[in-house]
């Protein structure tokens, strides 16, 4: 009896010892916890995003990829999936699973570092304030955070906050996220067996992550249906069903994706310069004009261009070469490693040669897919198959080649291209910016060449020359003779230059209607000749130039000044609205992520404040561009499309370095460029019209389906004579004869082939032309151009 009451009284001893201890430790440790009371407004990092203006996300910014969705709106199957494997007794439990802590506590003694019992209070308490060490001291604070929790929150609260903060693997964080990482679809429409594979994701995301460990996700997500019948969450019905659903991982990010990364890094800059490091936690969404189904045309278009003009090409040989194993497992493996080396540019897909002969290649790509090219498929790499190839260009066991699916089904092998483009569509009417693609691959090269690469604008520069001589009196049928030039130095002042038209031959005399059409330069070059180079470079800055990137040489005329292609989309958006300046805009409206409005701009309206110039002049040049794709250099434009409000210039500048179309109907303005990086010639036969022009049409073909063809009204003091626009001031001299005209100034002499002076026009440059009697107008334009 004695032994049993000293028994007794040491344990009650140790006991108490033990609670003094704990109360010691409570005491000590309670104070120094963190403030749980912001969880009761619980505000994760949120990124940034990016919207088109029919809601579709086209970009995202921030360190956690994360959609904040109240507990309300988390569908039951979602939620129940969680807590079958979690925590089943979430609702009905304090806080702590006292059984679980006990095994924790023994799984640490025996030094196995699993806490698989933890709460999902618990789970919150360690993922919001905690470290993820393995400890007593940790598992104390996490009990004692449990309980504050559990007192301060509800449980649908704690459940919200897990359900969004906790971390899933590909940089998304919360269940609504991972629903669009993993199945590229909004929460509230997973299925039971989705719902499953994404609840086995908590315990270990990279483990158990369905795009990089498949097998293993699957496993884990038919244990996880199992427990949510033991549950009775779903009966032996659906849990039978929803084992057997087979499911749509998206593997990877061009799965159902809008290509706007030039757009969405754009706002990122924008709207970095505003709110500076807030913009990555802040929850900010932020709308665009653009228009996601415009935006993929351009993508498809654009690239689509770049491919045609790489598959004339000379084939430059493998990206690399890898040594491949006898064995096939290890093979496998080295096949492996070199495509996540060079991974998939969109439909520009990587493979691994296995066997090479001149008439078939068999090739291997990602999850052994086989890959066997003969026929017409060889022909862009053939000069790799031949015998006398260089090593570095031969195609052979190892080597890590692209290919493509034709249209046909079949594959052939092609090369990622050297060569750039851009491409910008944006409304004349107001300034928004309807679709943007500014290089290739943005991945590949993030340089925006919509805004950012100044290039020789060539032959599509000419229509502001043109726009130039209208105000100085000229008229779509004044006759200039397309005849030789020659400069000397001592004209240029540096080189000898003698200008050729693109074919190297001369007409003679033509309208101004007709050279527009044909490009041809020599009467560009008179045309600026007679109106001044000063007035030309004055005159151009009406449409958004800078004069200093336009000398006011005669070289201005053919184009020779810098541009980029945004600023002649905004250039040609003046003759395209009836002669107003317009700013591109991209941002309608930022948001933060209660939906608050933080930006509303509205969008502008034109008036007479932004006039560039006059009405009377965009309808006349936009006639002579429609001219061009009537008719002219660019006819396969309304040949294709099939409609007459087609406006437009090709460009191609010398040597063939830069070729560009820029054209509009009333409603879009869209600008195309392509050329190297590093000026060097495109070919001897590439132009605008065979290179630019062809994205042009494919992106109008898509965007104008539906859109009323719409012809700009004619403005007052504009007359029509004998079938020609002319300002009414200047009709009754030319109601003479278009034809009468154009046959006297046959007669006229030639330019000389020297340097000759240039004739004086009636007034100076940068002052409207003198307008003359009805009676003196046929000889004033004649004496004009004599020379």
């Amino acid at each position: 009896m004695r032994l049993l009451l000293w028994g007794t009284g040491l344990a009650a001893a140790g006991v108490l010892s033990l609670v003094l201890v704990i109360a010691v430790a409570l005491a000590v440790a309670y104070p120094n916890l963190p403030d749980v009371s912001a969880l009761s407004d619980y505000r994760p990092k949120l990124p940034m995003r990016v919207y088109s203006a029919d809601g579709v996300v086209i970009g995202e910014f921030g360190e956690e990829r994360r959609s904040l969705t109240p507990v309300k709106d988390i569908p039951q199957v979602m939620k129940d999936a969680v807590l079958a494997i979690e925590d089943a007794r979430f609702f009905s439990h304090g806080g702590v699973d006292y059984l679980g802590i006990i095994r924790a506590g023994l799984a640490n003694v025996g030094k196995a570092k699993s806490q698989g019992a933890s709460t999902i209070t618990m789970q919150v308490a360690r993922n919001v304030y905690l470290s993820t060490e393995k400890s007593y001291t940790r598992k104390l604070y996490e009990i004692l955070l449990t309980f504050k929790l559990e007192h301060l929150l509800s449980k649908d609260q704690i459940l919200e906050i897990y359900m969004n903060q906790i971390f899933l693997g590909n940089r998304a964080y919360g269940f609504a996220a991972a629903s669009e990482t993993y199945f590229g679809k909004p929460l509230k429409d997973v299925t039971i067996a989705e719902a499953a594979m994404l609840a086995g994701l908590p315990k270990a995301p990279s483990a158990y992550n369905p795009i990089a460990n498949p097998k293993r996700a699957r496993i884990r997500q038919q244990y996880i249906i199992e427990r949510m019948q033991e549950n009775g969450f779903i009966t032996p019905a659906q849990a039978a069903a929803a084992k057997a659903e087979e499911l749509n991982i998206k593997t990877g990010p061009d799965a159902g994706r809008v290509h706007a990364e030039y757009i969405a890094e754009s706002v990122r800059q924008l709207v970095f310069n505003q709110y500076g490091e807030q913009t990555y936690t802040r929850g900010l969404n932020v709308y665009t004009t653009l228009r996601a189904a415009d935006q993929s045309m351009a993508y498809k278009a654009l690239r689509k261009g770049i491919m045609d003009f790489e598959r004339r090409q000379i084939y430059r040989g493998p990206e690399k070469f890898v040594d491949l194993p006898a064995k096939p497992q290890d093979a496998e493996e080295a096949i492996d490693d070199a495509l996540a080396d060079n991974p998939d540019n969109g439909d520009i897909m990587s493979a691994v040669v296995l066997e090479a002969t001149p008439k078939r290649i068999t090739a291997m790509r990602q999850n052994s897919e086989s890959v066997e090219i003969t026929g017409e498929g060889l022909k862009p790499a053939q000069s790799g198959l031949s015998d006398k190839a260089a090593p570095n260009i031969k195609i052979r066991r190892g080597a890590v080649i692209r290919v493509v699916k034709t249209p046909k089904g079949v594959w052939e092998i092609t090369q990622l291209p050297e060569v750039e483009g851009a491409f910008v569509a944006l409304d004349p009417r107001d300034g928004a910016i309807r679709a943007l693609v500014g290089g290739f691959d943005f991945e590949k090269n993030k340089f925006n060449h919509v805004t950012q690469a100044w290039r020789q604008p060539g032959s599509s520069f000419k229509p502001f020359v043109y726009s130039a001589a209208l105000e100085k009196g000229f008229t779509p049928a004044t006759v200039i003779n397309d005849a030789p030039l020659f400069f000397d130095a001592g004209v240029t002042g540096g080189q000898p230059w003698e200008p050729k038209n693109y074919d190297g031959t001369f007409e003679g005399p033509m309208s101004l209607r007709t050279a527009l059409k044909k490009s041809k330069n020599m009467i560009s070059i008179r045309i600026l000749q007679a109106v001044g180079a000063s007035y030309g470079q004055e005159w151009i800055t009406n449409f958004g130039f800078e004069a200093e990137k336009h000398p006011a040489y005669l070289t201005m005329a053919l184009g020779a000044g810098s541009v980029t292609p945004m600023q002649m989309a905004t250039a040609y958006s003046v003759f395209a609205n009836g002669g107003y300046r317009i700013n591109p805009y991209l941002i309608t409206k930022i948001t933060d992520q209660k939906g608050k409005v933080l930006v509303d701009a509205k969008a502008p309206v034109l008036e007479e404040s932004a006039r560039a110039i006059d009405a009377r002049n965009a309808f006349v040049m936009s006639s002579l561009l429609q001219e061009v794709t009537r008719s002219g250099t660019a006819a396969k434009a309304q040949a294709t499309l099939k409609r007459p409000d087609l406006y437009g210039k090709t460009g191609t500048t010398n040597d063939s370095i830069d070729t560009w179309f820029v054209g509009f109907q009333p409603t879009l303005t869209a600008a195309v460029w392509m050329g190297y990086d590093t000026p060097k010639k495109l070919g001897d036969r590439e132009t605008g019209g065979g290179l630019s022009l062809p994205i042009w049409i494919d992106f109008m073909n898509y965007a104008l389906r539906g859109v009323p063809v719409s012809e700009p009204p004619v403005p007052s003091g504009i007359v029509n004579v004998g079938g020609e626009w002319y300002y009414e001031e200047y009709a009754r001299g030319a109601g003479v004869s278009s034809v009468g005209m154009q046959d006297a100034a046959a007669k006229a002499t030639p330019p000389p082939a020297a340097n000759a002076a240039v004739p004086s026009t009636p007034g100076t440059p940068g002052t409207p032309i003198t307008v003359l009697p009805p009676a003196d107008e046929k000889k004033r334009i004649l004496d004009l151009f004599k020379n």
